[in-house]
């Protein structure tokens, strides 16, 4: 720790994430950015300029900084396996962004090696920490709506409006497509509610603009216990102004529906009344639902999960929000679909590449096999 008793951290990657995890850390009363780390040196330098803090372009020797406790990546999701490994073998606590990394059975190993070292990490699944969204959360752990039959999973957004040249958004080798850089959120929003997927009847992964990546990601999923799921995604949805993610929720005693902004929730004979709950709709809104934070940047959630992260590193609480083994099993789920996709391809339709190489196990899992 430092002499004030925060944890000190190095972000990696100063890209759009980057620069927003770097600006909320250092306004941190638990954190302290000790280095900044990028390939761009003209970057890395002009940020060492502005805010005084030191650049190392070299990831191996940031690492290896004296006092350092922690380190936030938010780098292209290809590096993420040799960077988390590297900084949990330095003992290091790790703050990854999402996805972890483009192969589930690389995420199992790095999530069983951090519980093994005793070490904190969590992966940036920023919805978590929506106030809607976590009071879903809450709901359903009190049985508010008695057993859950079903949940369907909605993400739409103007990502890709156009065919564009390469980023690594249109990359599948370095993480991007609409399955692993957007239809995530909402399917790891799924995997808390009702935990993971024991199957995919069908799916869809479909190109409008893109390349190499797909655009428009559809599936069917079966959970336990019989609950059904459905994943409805689409990045190239002109009417929408940005990101818009929706979970609706079908329980035995009731419906749920929570957005960023509003939830909706209904309670009927069979379910149970809650505090502010009666029977019939309640509706409730993200300001009435938010924890306040000490600084605000794009949204309270992205200064509550690196908050919750530096509270969980002091105290020593590995089974933290998006700890890596949620994280690992939103993965499980990712390839589950992918798999599903490329058995259900019409013959002689372009395929979207897969997103990285995709080990023969979990192709035989899905299989049954």
């Amino acid at each position: 720790m430092s002499a004030t008793g925060q944890v000190n951290v190095a972000v990696v990657g100063l890209g759009k994430m980057g620069v927003s995890h770097l600006a909320i850390a250092n306004a941190s009363r638990r954190l302290n950015v000790s280095a900044v780390c990028d390939s761009f040196t003209m970057l890395g330098q002009m940020v060492e300029k502005q805010c005084k803090i030191p650049y190392i372009a070299d990831y191996s020797e940031l690492i290896t900084r004296p006092g350092l406790e922690a380190v936030i990546i938010a780098t292209p999701t290809r590096f993420h396996d040799d960077m988390v490994r590297a900084a949990l073998a330095r003992g290091l606590h790790v703050f990854c962004e999402k996805p972890m990394t483009l192969s589930a059975t690389v995420s199992e190993e790095l999530a069983a090696d951090a519980v093994a070292r005793g070490l904190v990490c969590q992966v940036g699944y920023h919805n978590r920490f929506v106030g809607t969204f976590a009071e879903v959360k809450r709901l359903l752990s009190l049985g508010a709506i008695g057993t859950v039959r079903h949940v369907h999973a909605e993400a739409y957004g103007p990502v890709v409006l156009k065919p564009v040249a390469k980023t690594w958004r249109s990359q599948s080798s370095e993480g991007g497509g609409c399955l692993y850089d957007y239809a995530a959120h909402p399917i790891n929003l799924m995997n808390w509610y009702v935990g993971e997927p024991t199957q995919c009847g069908g799916a869809e992964l479909a190109r409008q603009y893109s390349v190499d990546v797909e655009d428009a990601v559809y599936a069917n999923l079966r959970f336990p216990s019989g609950v059904t799921g459905q994943v409805t995604v689409n990045w190239s949805d002109e009417t929408v102004r940005k990101m818009s993610t929706q979970l609706s929720i079908w329980g035995d005693g009731g419906k749920i529906v929570a957005d960023r902004q509003e939830l909706q929730v209904y309670i009927g004979g069979t379910g149970k009344t809650q505090p502010g709950y009666d029977l019939g709709w309640t509706v409730r809104y993200i300001t009435e639902l938010t924890p306040q934070v000490d600084y605000y940047l794009r949204g309270e959630e992205y200064t509550a999960q690196l908050e919750g992260f530096a509270m969980a590193v002091q105290e020593r609480h590995l089974d933290c929000v998006n700890h890596f083994k949620s994280a690992a099993e939103t993965d499980r789920t990712l390839e589950m679909i992918r798999a599903r996709a490329a058995i259900d391809l019409p013959e002689g339709a372009p395929t979207a590449n897969a997103a990285g190489a995709r080990p023969r196990s979990v192709l035989a899992r899905v299989l049954g096999r």
